[in-house]
């Protein structure tokens, strides 16, 4: 009987690893590689347009999480560079991860800078209240709205003018 259990035992733990080895597509937007996106792909062409439980997409999840590669290849290779989960898009996930060149990629692939979260955030409202005067300028240059309000009813300009930050509130004023 012993050995039954113990062979049963041993058998359960390998298939348990096994398990544990398979990788899901949001796993590998987070913290993977390109190639393991790809190898998934060939299984299922369309799992990078899927959503996970929380309605992010694998191209939010690895501009969120700073997975430059994996997000360089989503942004070239998924169905809408602007899906919008509750908390926005891809772009408002790197307004709060800013990084300047999957920003570049994204907007240069159509990526909408004025669609807005649940609060009517859009990535411009991320960008000025971090203070992040470069990603101000970024979102301009693709025609950012900055006229838009939020669900309080306040503009990215109102929220400069609480920042007191000089540089944002002059290119917001123009």
């Amino acid at each position: 009987m012993r050995p039954i259990i113990l062979i049963l035992g041993l058998f359960l733990s390998s298939w348990m690893a096994a398990q544990d080895k398979t990788k899901s597509i949001f796993d590998i937007a987070r913290s993977g590689t390109v190639t393991e996106v790809q190898e998934l792909m060939k299984q299922n062409p369309d799992i990078i347009n899927q959503t996970n439980e929380n309605g992010f997409s694998p191209l939010i999840l690895a501009c969120y999480r700073g997975n430059t590669a994996v997000a360089d290849f989503l942004i070239d290779n998924v169905k809408d560079v602007n899906y919008k989960s509750r908390e926005g898009t891809a772009l408002a996930g790197l307004a709060i991860k800013y990084n300047k060149d999957l920003v570049e990629h994204l907007l240069k692939k159509k990526a909408d800078p004025n669609i807005a979260d649940e609060t009517g955030y859009t990535p411009l409202f991320w960008a000025v209240k971090s203070g992040n005067k470069d990603l101000v300028e970024q979102l301009l240059k693709y025609k950012a709205d900055k006229t838009k309000k939020d669900s309080m009813g306040m503009t990215p300009f109102e929220y400069a003018l609480q920042t007191n930050n000089k540089e944002i509130i002059n290119l917001l004023k123009n």
